[in-house]
């Protein structure tokens, strides 16, 4: 009965196995720069990612003073030179991922490798550190559009990975994240009810110095503003160029675009690029036509 009973398991183990899907493949870090890192109940895999895109840092208009801090943090950092932790923090759609991005098309062949992690993943950020940290290569592990809810303790692993431990994060490990908000974790009026004055100087309260504490914890803050209207004509023409040529931006070009971005209440590098997309797309399609 035994024996049945394990051939019966065996075929079904055989049938549901067809089902699954297929291993993720290993990460290669001589072949491949980034990757992404998903959290499970082993602890967590690295799935090896292509480039989105190839977007270079000259395609990024209207983020000079951004893009020279963070290059000369990062290529610190790989020269093996002190650098910071970085926070690129502000208006949406104002180029904040697409500078991480460029810098990887960037510094790629000068070494950098990127891994990417999603917020909910955070709480396995300890080991993805720790089994970083006797590889050769030089990381900078990127989490994108990162917020706290209140009730949320992931960001105390992040905490502890940026500078709570006792040993701290590893000499070939950076994080680098990108947030619609200065502060992580969301503020209350109620958060501000404990500060108090004391001989003159101002003391905050347990519950906003937690806020701030994360916040400064990124030694190198990198603020992103909505354009004014001449940085968005600038990037709306440089993303037409791009995608179609010289010749498709014109006066009529530069009317539409300001219209583009008067219906969407919002000046910014997304919204120039969707402009382009759609006037050279039109352009095009009635050439073809």
């Amino acid at each position: 009965m035994d024996a049945e009973l394990a051939q019966r398991l065996l075929k079904v183990l055989d049938r549901v196995e067809a089902w699954l899907p297929p291993e993720p493949a290993s990460v290669d870090w001589s072949r491949d720069v980034a990757a992404l890192w998903q959290r499970n109940a082993l602890g967590g895999q690295l799935m090896p990612v292509a480039a989105r895109d190839g977007v270079t840092m000259d395609d990024l208009v209207g983020v000079e003073r951004q893009k020279t801090a963070l290059l000369a943090n990062t290529r610190a950092f790989l020269h093996g030179r002190p650098a910071n932790h970085a926070l690129l923090w502000g208006a949406r759609g104002s180029g904040k991922s697409s500078l991480v991005r460029a810098m990887l098309n960037t510094l790629a062949p000068e070494g950098l490798r990127l891994i990417q992690v999603d917020r909910h993943d955070l709480v396995g950020l300890p080991g993805l550190v720790q089994r970083l940290r006797d590889a050769p290569q030089r990381f900078i592990v990127y989490c994108d559009d990162l917020s706290f809810e209140g009730h949320d303790d992931a960001y105390k692993a992040l905490k502890s990975v940026l500078d709570g431990t006792l040993t701290g994060p590893p000499e070939n490990v950076l994080l680098y994240a990108t947030s619609n908000r200065r502060h992580l974790l969301p503020e209350s009026l109620a958060d501000n009810q404990d500060t108090r004055l004391v001989d003159g100087e101002l003391h905050h309260g347990d519950a906003v110095e937690e806020r701030i504490s994360l916040s400064d914890r990124f030694g190198l803050w990198l603020a992103f503003h909505p354009f004014n209207q001449d940085t968005y004509l600038d990037a709306c023409r440089h993303w037409v160029h791009h995608l179609g040529s010289e010749a498709d931006w014109s006066e009529q070009a530069r009317v539409e675009a300001v219209r583009f971005a008067t219906l969407r209440g919002v000046r910014s590098g997304r919204a120039a690029w969707q402009f382009a997309c759609q006037w050279v797309g039109a352009a095009q399609e009635d050439a073809r036509s």
